[in-house]
């Protein structure tokens, strides 16, 4: 009875293993995308930063037309950047935290039944 118990312990660890293993890919996964919209938010940013920069000195140099053309496109990279990284950190934000919620639930339900088994008087 023993060993019986204990290949089934055995045998339900593994089950919960890989159920956990493949929740926190699919969090995994779920994350990189985030973090790669984030990546993306910081690259437009950067664009805008410098194609506003260019309009600045277009600007100064009396070049209305060229100017405000720069500013324009100025102004799409910024918005385009931040539309990325507010959709970046909403799905960090739905991946987290890094923990297999789902086995967590499963082995408090396993070890439950297993605590009511055991609490059960022996048949006299």
């Amino acid at each position: 009875m023993v060993q019986t118990v204990s290949e089934q312990a055995v045998v339900l660890a593994r089950k919960e293993l890989e159920l956990a293993r493949q929740e926190l890919t699919a969090k995994a996964r779920h994350a990189a995308g985030g973090a790669a919209m984030l990546g993306g938010a910081a690259l437009l940013g950067t664009l805008a930063a410098g194609t506003g920069t260019a309009g600045v000195v277009l600007l100064l140099s009396r070049r209305p037309g060229p100017s405000a053309a720069a500013l324009g496109v100025a102004g799409v990279y910024a918005v385009g950047g931040a539309g990325l990284a507010q959709e970046g950190i909403s799905r960090l934000r739905s991946a987290a935290p890094p923990v297999p919620e789902e086995t967590v639930e499963s082995v408090k339900e396993n070890l439950g039944s297993i605590k009511k088994k055991r609490a059960k008087p022996a048949p006299d």
